[in-house]
């Protein structure tokens, strides 16, 4: 099955110029939502992670079952003002403006091994948020995935220049 051509590509969306890669078709079919899953796992299969971290929205689906098959916890990192209790949160650049996240205070105990996980990796503006508060909360990140790397722009390098592994499922080349 080639995970690429269950990714719907919408032009010009949210800007003139702009690829986006829309996953939803992806997550709507059962054979490739299952193997992206396990594909996102395998490279990290028996080792100790002790909590999976997503990035609102879809980092929440795809991060949620890949906590479910590492039998891990799971970490919703969330946009500002969305969690209800206390809160440790960070503001970022992206590429079309500024953004803030947050994730529960006592989501993390110290030195716990922490897997991100989102959709896709473009600039790396907010994997590189989600590393720096995942840290904050004191996380040892050992991994972080994503099913669609835009390797033009540069965002895993970035992570991994962090001492972060990376893995991705799907290339795509441009935004």
């Amino acid at each position: 099955m080639d995970l690429a051509a269950t990714i719907r590509t919408i032009p010009d969306y949210p800007a003139p110029g702009i690829m986006f890669r829309d996953i939803t078709t992806l997550l709507g079919d059962a054979r490739a939502f299952r193997r992206a899953v396990d594909e996102l796992v395998q490279p990290f299969a028996g080792m100790k992670i002790d909590k999976v971290a997503g990035v609102e929205a879809r980092g929440f689906i795809l991060g949620g079952a890949v906590a479910h098959q590492l039998s891990a916890g799971f970490i919703p990192l969330r946009k500002k003002g969305k969690l209800p209790h206390a809160t440790i949160g960070v503001e970022y650049a992206l590429e079309y403006g500024k953004d803030a996240m947050e994730m529960h205070a006592d989501a993390l105990t110290w030195d716990e091994k922490v897997m991100l996980v989102d959709d896709l990796i473009a600039t790396g503006g907010t994997a590189l948020a989600a590393v720096d508060l995942l840290k904050r909360g004191g996380a040892d990140i050992i991994a972080a995935a994503f099913v669609v790397d835009l390797p033009d722009l540069g965002g895993a390098d970035c992570i991994r220049e962090l001492g972060v592994p990376v893995s991705t499922l799907v290339s795509f080349p441009g935004h």
